[in-house]
Parts: structure tokens; C-alpha cells; sequence
């Protein structure tokens, strides 16, 4: 499988959405709003920081087509 590289809007948007999730809140009232966007920016910056320590692998090998795989096996 290979990993292709995400934007920081994309980052981003995946950690506003684990918070989300593990909050339970949609969106939040405005005494909590400080602590969820903090939260969301953290998670943002670690999930960059673990992305950009993975090492880039290699796509893999083409595969040959489904109509080309049939032709070889049938007589």
C-alpha cells in the first residue's frame, strides 16, 4: 500500500475530526472552544511530525491487467 503525502489542510481536518470523535461534540459552546481547537492543533502538529518521520515507500509494482491475465490462462 502506498502513502501518498496529505496536505496540511487535509492533517488538519483529520485531527478536527478525532477530536470530534473523542469528545463527543460536534462543535463546542464557547467556554470549551479554547481547549478543543487547542486540542485539534496539537493533534495536527504531532500527526505532521509522525508523517514526516515515515520513511517514503516505493509504489508497487504495476499488476497486470485483468484482461491480459485471463488471455494467458485460457488455451
Amino acid at each position: 500500500m502506498c502513502r501518498s503525502s496529505p496536505t496540511e489542510e487535509e492533517i488538519r481536518a483529520a485531527a478536527l475530526q478525532f477530536v470530534r470523535k473523542v469528545s463527543g461534540y460536534r462543535a463546542t459552546s464557547k467556554a470549551n472552544a479554547a481547549a478543543f481547537e487547542s486540542a485539534v492543533e496539537q493533534i495536527a502538529e504531532v500527526s505532521a511530525r509522525l508523517l514526516d518521520a515515515l520513511p517514503d515507500t516505493p509504489p508497487p509494482p504495476p499488476r497486470p491487467s485483468s484482461r491480459r491475465r485471463y488471455a494467458e490462462r485460457t488455451p
